[in-house]
């Protein structure tokens, strides 16, 4: 971290509680719009000197990178959120009832690591009042960017009923996401990542599929899963006709962390984000890639933090990426910097043929 970001970080926002750190974060972000911002904004964060868009889910995505699921839980901040310069916001997860989540504090950071343990619980106010805001932000004239809605199952439904509850988030969200998202790969829900056994994953997957009309489909795994149950669940992928995969969530592991060992342990239970989970998310891709046919999409997300993450990604045969926890390292420019920092990749590869 360096520059103002970089003071305010070390100095403020480290010592506070990082989910008010993120609420406050949050609430600037959501004044972009509210203040008529937008055009200038994006006139100071957008890629400049090179096209770097994306055809992909039949959708034109103006840059690889997005904001993955867990910062936006409910669809508030998606115009404020592209003024920065994501190309795509994927908000949720959302779940079908309103729920609290877990009780804090459950979010952690592991500053030496560039890492977030949470343990959230999808924490949202549920898909009715999410399907009315994304509504509106669709229905302005105004430049936006792509949304993606990531859904879940409530807490309160047993694994059993499942089904039903993710198909009532479905009639609910489908319709106002230009993509959709099925989230079996969250550690923070009792019993959700059983779903991603084919036994279990493959009939909430054809339910899903049959619900949501023309909105393209998507499933969220985890990179806990073996080698070999990655490629079970992208074959399934490509047997259903869906039209991608995410890779991946958050990681339960806690090896190779430089964090002390009293810190992990005092933050608990609750999935790792950010920069050690780079390597195991950039197998998963590989191993996707091994298994489903070109245009498939994968999007890729896990341990991005700059431009040369996001080109990795994208060479190691990602269709789009995403970034969350290096959001909060890096600041409200972060996306600017990755943008404009893929262009100058790119131009420079340009440059040496």
């Amino acid at each position: 971290m360096s520059g103002v970001y970089g003071l305010l970080f070390r100095h403020v926002l480290s010592k506070m509680d990082p989910e008010r750190a993120h609420h406050l974060a949050f609430s600037v972000i959501e004044a972009i719009p509210a203040l008529r911002l937008e055009r200038l904004v994006s006139r100071f964060t957008g890629a400049q000197g090179g096209d770097l868009s994306v055809e992909a889910l039949g959708l034109r995505f103006p840059t690889p990178f997005g904001l993955a699921a867990g910062f936006d839980k409910d669809a508030k901040g998606i115009r404020g959120f592209g003024a920065l310069g994501f190309g795509h916001v994927e908000v949720g997860t959302i779940t079908a009832r309103a729920q609290p989540g877990n009780p804090r504090p459950r979010l952690f950071r592991l500053v030496p690591d560039r890492a977030v343990i949470n343990r959230m619980g999808f924490n949202n106010a549920g898909a009715s009042g999410a399907s009315l805001r994304l509504a509106r932000t669709r229905s302005l004239r105004h430049p936006r960017p792509v949304i993606g809605v990531n859904i879940g199952k409530s807490r309160v439904v047993e694994v059993e009923d499942a089904i039903s509850d993710y198909l009532q988030s479905t009639r609910a969200l489908a319709p106002m996401a230009d993509y959709l998202v099925v989230n079996v790969s969250s550690p923070n829900t009792p019993g959700l990542r059983g779903l991603q056994e084919i036994d279990r994953l493959a009939p909430l997957l054809e339910a899903v599929k049959a619900e949501c009309g023309p909105t393209p489909l998507l499933v969220k795994i985890a990179p806990d899963l073996s080698d070999e149950e990655v490629r079970k669940v992208s074959a399934l992928v490509v047997d259903l006709g869906l039209d991608g995969i995410i890779a991946t969530n958050t990681t339960l592991s806690r090896e190779r962390l430089v964090t002390s060992r009293e810190v992990v342990e005092a933050a608990g239970a609750g999935g790792l984000s950010g920069a050690p989970l780079a390597a195991r998310a950039l197998e998963v891709l590989v191993l996707i890639r091994s298994v489903v046919p070109a245009e498939l999409c994968v999007i890729s997300v896990g341990g991005v933090d700059t431009a040369v993450d996001v080109q990795e990604r994208i060479d190691a045969g990602a269709t789009l990426v995403q970034g969350y926890t290096a959001f909060l390292y890096r600041g409200p420019l972060w996306a600017r910097q990755i943008n404009r920092g893929l262009v100058a990749l790119r131009a420079g590869r340009q440059a040496r043929r």
